[in-house]
């Protein structure tokens, strides 16, 4: 059975996740795109991964795949440090991208893939 969650901006072309069986697929999450700083901006993407994955009854730790996408190849060492602050039991298999988003003040997104095996099976 799939569940979708729709995404908080609107675009009904795309969930916020799907769920299918014991997997959760994220879809693009950013955030603090106020502050001009990729450290920050990679935080508050956590942030709303987390809250989505709460949604489904999961979280941040159920996360086996991420991909990790950056305007600026040279933000990649800061961004990528800030993934120690939420996994400190080890990080999920990830893919960092080099790419130019939609909104200019945009410096990282991420998509992931996470498994929660269902109670009760």
């Amino acid at each position: 059975m799939l569940t979708r969650i729709p995404n908080h901006y609107g675009d009904d072309t795309c969930s916020s996740c799907v769920t299918s069986g014991d997997y959760i697929f994220l879809a693009h999450h950013g955030g603090g795109q106020d502050v001009d700083d990729v450290v920050h901006q990679t935080r508050e993407t956590f942030e709303s991964m987390a809250r989505t994955l709460a949604a489904v009854g999961a979280s941040l730790s159920d996360i086996v795949q991420l991909n990790y996408y950056i305007k600026d190849p040279r933000d990649f060492r800061r961004g990528a440090d800030v993934f120690r602050e939420y996994f400190p039991n080890g990080a999920p298999a990830r893919t960092t991208v080099v790419t130019s988003f939609i909104a200019p003040s945009c410096l990282c997104q991420m998509d992931a893939i996470a498994y929660r095996p269902r109670v009760g099976r």
